[in-house]
C-alpha cells in the first residue's frame, strides 16, 4: 500500500477519514469512471459532467497525492497523461457499489 501523503494529520475517526479522502462530488465521480479502467483527462472531463478543468486537475492532484491513483504523462507531442487507480483507489468499490445501490432503493422509494 502507498505511503499516505495527505497533508497533516489524518482524523481518528474512519468515517471522518474516509470522507477526508472521498468527500468532495467530483472525487466520487472521478472513482466511479477509473473503476472501469484508465482514462485519459479529456475523457474524464466529459465522463464527469459539468466540472472545470482547473477543478478536475486540483482534484486528480489531491488523488494522486493520496495514493488513490496514478499519473502517467507520455513523453509525445501533444502529451498525453492517463489516470489510473491504485489498489487502495480500487479498494473504494464496495463503498461505490453500497452507494449505488442506497441511490437506486431511494430512487425506487420516490415513486
Amino acid at each position: 500500500m502507498p505511503e499516505q501523503k495527505v497533508s497533516g494529520e489524518l482524523p481518528a475517526c474512519p468515517v471522518e477519514t474516509t470522507l477526508t479522502l472521498i468527500g468532495d462530488k467530483w472525487k466520487v465521480l472521478i472513482l466511479r469512471d477509473l473503476m472501469t479502467g484508465t482514462k485519459r483527462f479529456g475523457e474524464l472531463k466529459k465522463s464527469v459532467g459539468n466540472v472545470s478543468q482547473k477543478v478536475l486537475t486540483a482534484q486528480l492532484r489531491a488523488m494522486e497525492s493520496s495514493g488513490l491513483l496514478t499519473r502517467k504523462v507520455y513523453a509525445e507531442v501533444p502529451p498525453r497523461v492517463e489516470y489510473t487507480l491504485t489498489d487502495l483507489g480500487k479498494s473504494l468499490k464496495p463503498i461505490l457499489d453500497a452507494m449505488w445501490e442506497w441511490g437506486e432503493g431511494y430512487k425506487a422509494s420516490l415513486k
